[in-house]
């Protein structure tokens, strides 16, 4: 970074740092005010800064799954409801109208300044635990996408400052918890607010014109160390390849293909011969796909380059995306797309760095769980006898890597969330956890061996709906130059003492006293073992 515009390279990496706390503190102010455990707990929410034009200049350090599909939000939002004035909040989950898939709920605020100057966008993200739908969770086994929930296109839910009364009761008239819902939505508004509060802060302390050539100049040169990146990288034509094992439906093995242009500092991914969309619910809309793309293009390039991008991640202006029309990396209404969101971009980043991997041999790691192990779990409680809605995504094993051993127990990729700590989760819903911890030796072995899965066995104590959508149940997560697959996962149930496994993808009733017993996959192993 030079000189530029009166900001030298010091003053912009001071701007840098000053937009990541803005996004981060938003992330703060979110977490502290939600309700839910899956919120506050689990930290399953995202919030970013954008600039006048809608382009990320700082995301906080939160979803990845999330983040790279939030500027198809903001364009989506402006596109759907023109200018956004000051104290309009823009709600939006429609994930054919820039969403991901339904729980996950974006709000959106303008910021001006005192002369009325657009100083550009604050957003938040959050997966809500039920927005309605056939399950409770909002995460069921779904063939077309009117059963998985309420689905909300770009609207304004505050119009100059006053809430859209009608809007609100309808959106909270068609959920299991509405009080849960009021809190999420409340907190992410506070979010909003943390982050227009902040930008103001800032633009008033280094003045206007500074601070938006900053959010741009800060984009510009994200995008210059991409393409600087990118030129480490062998030119060539790399391939990838993975399968969704099912979709519930009997729509398996679904195909993912990849297929990877570098010439120079230019990129071209091209998904063509990826399977047709499914009726079940693991088809990908564009947004998670570019997601994916993104997050994966940016480790490569940190890990070439050996620093950070700013947290906006640039433009992406040298990667060239092609993804075939209805097919499950870019599916059309009215698919059902609840897994895509948190299964299949899992597999898109696999079969991404599948790719690298043949260019760079020496830098990808063995691929990790691959799957969220997502569980929804919903009913009457009996302490109380009212309605709760419980989700959770399941950490697994990391991948290893040319340099040591995958984490164990953790999420990866697309997930950046937590676990319900048990004590948290054993007040909040009526459950026991019977068992939690490592599964040991689940890792693949190798020079570097890959991290562990976990086991949590939960045990409910009155009747409740399970909805699963998981991966890896049948083929473990692959290893890299020669180590070995990490073990697949498991569902399975245990009642009256005898244990019956579950399929990746189910829906069912159980009773009290019934366990539902999660053993995600270990992590695949890197390079020979050693004699």
């Amino acid at each position: 970074m030079g000189q530029s515009d009166g900001l030298n390279a010091v003053e912009l990496e001071v701007f840098r740092h000053l937009f990541t706390a803005l996004a981060d503190e938003m992330g703060a102010a979110l977490k502290r005010a939600s309700f839910s455990p899956n919120i506050k707990e689990r930290r399953d929410y995202s919030c970013a800064l954008f600039n006048p034009a809608g382009e990320a200049v700082s995301l906080g350090d939160h979803m990845p799954v999330h983040l790279g599909a939030m500027p198809m939000s903001v364009t989506a939002a402006l596109e759907e409801v023109g200018v956004i004035d000051p104290g309009d909040v823009v709600c939006l989950n429609d994930p054919f109208c820039g969403g991901t898939h339904l729980p996950d709920i974006t709000l959106i605020s303008a910021v001006y300044n005192q002369t009325g100057t657009l100083m550009g966008y604050v957003a938040s993200r959050a997966h809500h635990s039920d927005v309605g739908g056939s399950t409770p969770g909002s995460m069921p086994l779904a063939r077309e996408i009117f059963e998985e929930g309420l689905r909300i296109p770009p609207i304004r839910l505050y119009k100059r400052g006053t809430l859209n009364q009608e809007v609100w009761a309808l959106l909270l008239a068609n959920v299991r918890t509405p009080v849960e819902r009021a809190g999420d939505l409340d907190a992410q508004i506070a979010a909003l607010h943390t982050g227009l509060t902040r930008l103001l802060e800032i633009s008033e302390r280094r003045g206007t014109t500074r601070t938006l050539f900053a959010m741009d100049e800060l984009i510009t040169y994200a995008d210059r160390l991409v393409a600087t990146g990118l030129k480490k990288i062998p030119d060539g034509t790399y391939k990838g390849a993975d399968v969704i094992e099912d979709d519930g439906f009997g729509s398996g093995p679904v195909q993912i293909l990849v297929r990877i242009d570098v010439r120079g500092s230019l990129l071209e991914i091209d998904f063509s011969g990826t399977s047709h969309q499914v009726p079940g619910g693991v088809n990908a809309v564009e947004a998670i796909t570019s997601s994916a793309t993104r997050y994966v293009v940016r480790c490569v390039v940190e890990a070439l380059l050996g620093e950070s991008l700013p947290a906006g991640g640039g433009s992406m202006s040298s990667v060239m995306l092609h993804l075939p029309e209805r097919s499950v990396v870019n599916a059309t209404a009215p698919a059902s797309v609840a897994a895509g969101n948190v299964e299949t971009s899992q597999r898109i980043t696999d079969v991404l760095f599948r790719a690298f991997g043949k260019a760079l041999p020496d830098l990808i790691p063995a691929l990790s769980q691959g799957t969220m192990n997502n569980t929804t779990i919903g009913g009457t409680d009996p302490r109380t006898g009212e309605t709760f809605a419980y989700y959770e995504t399941i950490g697994g094993g990391m991948g290893a890597g040319p340099t040591g051993d995958g984490l164990s127990g953790v999420h990866v990729h697309m997930s950046n969330s937590l676990n319900t700590p048990i004590e948290a989760l054993e007040h909040a819903y009526p459950f026991r956890i019977t068992q939690y911890g490592i599964r040991r030796e689940s890792g693949g072995s190798g020079k570097h061996r890959g991290g562990d899965g976990l086991r949590r066995d939960l045990q409910v104590m009155g009747p409740c709906r399970v909805a699963l959508l998981s991966e890896r149940r049948e083929h473990g997560p692959a290893g890299a130059q020669g180590g070995a697959s990490g073990a697949p996962g498991a569902n399975i149930l245990i009642s009256n003492g005898e244990e019956r496994v579950l399929r990746g993808k189910d829906t069912f009733w159980i009773e009290a006293g019934d366990i539902l017993s999660i053993r995600s996959p270990g992590g695949g192993g890197w390079g020979h073992a050693e004699d």
